[in-house]
């Protein structure tokens, strides 16, 4: 046999998962059997195949002939005995406990006492499905990501009873396909969905909180994180009822306040606005798309960088690029327009600013970079509350500006930041002034679950980076990122969120404080 000792396959629930599971299966040789409740449900999932694969010779990905292969290699059924002489069959239907047992129970009767039985569950317990069976040393997670046919991540997961002979089948079965498999234990969420849920839930919580608004949230993570798409408009995409019942699910595992479903995500479910396929989430997909806004106009300004170090460099080279004129510390600031305080150190920083403000004409901006000082506690110490706003750059070399403004910025002051920010060519987002702005008060304490998840043991580094970036898309996986930002960088964020909101899923673990410690990096 091929594929792992398997050769003729099952798929229960033809949905767009299931589909896109027995195209994986059809494309790598296999005999596929789906199977799904009624005609109707019976004629959507042929209509998901023919789709997906049409969509593939369009594109020049596949040949007409070898569409037809696939799609020949599929045999649709609603007869659940036409899987009796399967070696491996995979279920796809909707993500309800009841409903997966209950699927479970009729494949015990009629699948051979040999073949192994897997579920897609994307965040159920798969030791909860493999009790109720007859069979449970042969059940197994095999959780593929959508769509399935593009996506190369496939976890598999292992119960306590699974025998190793079956995961190790299911995991060749993997790579025979082509895919990556990523082989855990049975934990709520797995790897990728238990640290990409926390991320989208605590974006979810910045909004109704009105720390900053949708679209700069999503803008500041893909510009400034590097992410494919902002939590929003992924939320929408998976679908904000799927988000719910993920995050109640590892909610109800870990009692972990990350992972408790924000108020606002399920008064949108409640309501029945439900992402893109209802037209309307967290955005309005009918809605004409809203055109970017225009590059700031009028000339470079003139900028006073305060400090020395890594970021003062960094931010000074920024201002040349751009044809702005730069002051330092020690030449006269009294013609600045923007005067940005990079000293990387508190004490240090406050004295520069507050020497700077007397200086400064009326209307000059000051700023305050640090992510880890509040930036009201400089405002203060400056003499010129008003003026100061807190300009943070997520990545030194990067293209996006945070501007934050506190209670005591003037009115106007955080406008006219953004516009001299806009000005550097700087892509500009808007939050109140707290610990971590918005890309790192998300990202951090993304990687903060992720080395969490590699002090307990769960994974390695390797499989925690592959289940983000081959699950989800990531340009970089966490374990890797941590160590290229910095695990000091890291701490540091993390204990000022946890010392601003008291939470402790925020405090570093372990993991991080002993390797900040000892000077080494995680991998």
């Amino acid at each position: 046999m091929t594929g792992g000792s398997f050769s003729r396959v099952g798929v229960v629930g033809l949905g767009t998962m299931g589909a896109g599971i027995a195209e994986v299966l059809a494309r790598g040789g296999l005999a596929v059997v789906g199977v799904e409740v009624n005609q109707d449900a019976l004629e959507r999932g042929r209509g998901h195949l023919e789709k997906s694969t049409g969509r593939a010779v369009k594109r020049g990905r596949l040949t007409e002939d070898a569409q037809r292969e696939i799609l020949g290699r599929v045999t649709l059924t609603t007869d659940f005995a036409d899987l009796g002489d399967c070696d491996l069959v995979i279920e796809a239907v909707p993500e309800r406990l009841d409903l997966k047992r209950r699927v479970f129970a009729t494949l015990d009767g009629v699948c051979r006492a040999d073949a192994v039985l897997a579920t897609n569950t994307s965040s159920l317990s798969v030791t909860d499905i493999a009790v109720t069976t007859e069979r449970p040393t042969k059940i197994v997670g095999v959780h593929f990501f959508n769509p399935a046919p593009v996506m190369k991540l496939v976890e598999v997961i292992r119960t306590v009873l699974t025998e190793p002979d079956a995961v190790d089948r299911v995991a060749a079965l993997v790579r025979d396909l082509g895919k990556t498999p990523v082989t855990i234990g049975d934990r709520a969420g797995f790897v990728a969905n238990r640290l990409l849920f926390g991320y989208l839930n605590q974006a979810a919580g910045m909004l109704e909180s009105g720390h900053a608004t949708r679209d700069d949230i999503d803008t500041a993570m893909t510009a400034g994180a590097g992410l494919p798409m902002g939590p929003f408009t992924l939320m929408d995409l998976i679908g904000l009822d799927t988000c719910l019942e993920v995050l109640e699910a590892i909610h109800a595992e870990t009692r972990d306040r990350r992972h408790a479903p924000s108020p606002l995500l399920r008064e949108l479910v409640t309501a029945g606005l439900l992402g893109r396929k209802t037209g309307r989430g967290f955005y309005d997909h009918g809605a004409p798309k809203a055109e970017a806004p225009a590059p700031a106009d009028g000339p470079a300004p003139v900028v006073g960088v305060l400090g020395t170090g890594a970021f003062a460099d960094a931010f000074a080279a920024l201002c040349d690029r751009a044809g702005a004129q730069v002051r330092d510390a020690a030449a006269d600031l009294a013609d600045c327009d923007l005067i940005v305080e990079a000293s990387g150190d508190a004490a240090a920083g406050r004295e520069l600013l507050a020497a700077a403000a007397q200086a400064a004409k009326p209307g000059a901006v000051l700023a305050v970079t640090s992510a880890t000082v509040p930036v009201a506690e400089a405002a203060m110490a400056s003499g010129r509350p008003a003026d100061v706003v807190g300009l943070h750059l997520p990545d030194a070399a990067g293209a996006l500006a945070e501007i934050a403004e506190t209670v005591a910025t003037g009115a106007g002051v955080a406008d006219r930041a953004a516009e001299l920010a806009g000005r550097l060519g700087l892509t500009v987002v808007r939050c109140r002034a707290r610990a971590g702005f918005i890309v790192d008060a998300l990202r951090f304490p993304y990687l903060n679950d992720a080395a969490a998840m590699l002090g307990a043991g769960y994974a390695g580094p390797d499989a925690i980076d592959a289940a983000m970036t081959l699950g989800c898309g990531y340009p970089t996986g966490p374990i890797a990122d941590l160590d290229r930002l910095g695990i000091d960088r890291a701490v540091a964020v993390l204990r000022a969120l946890h010392a601003e909101t008291r939470e402790p899923a925020l405090a570093p673990v372990p993991l991080l404080t002993e390797h900040v410690t000892a000077g080494v990096p995680l991998r």
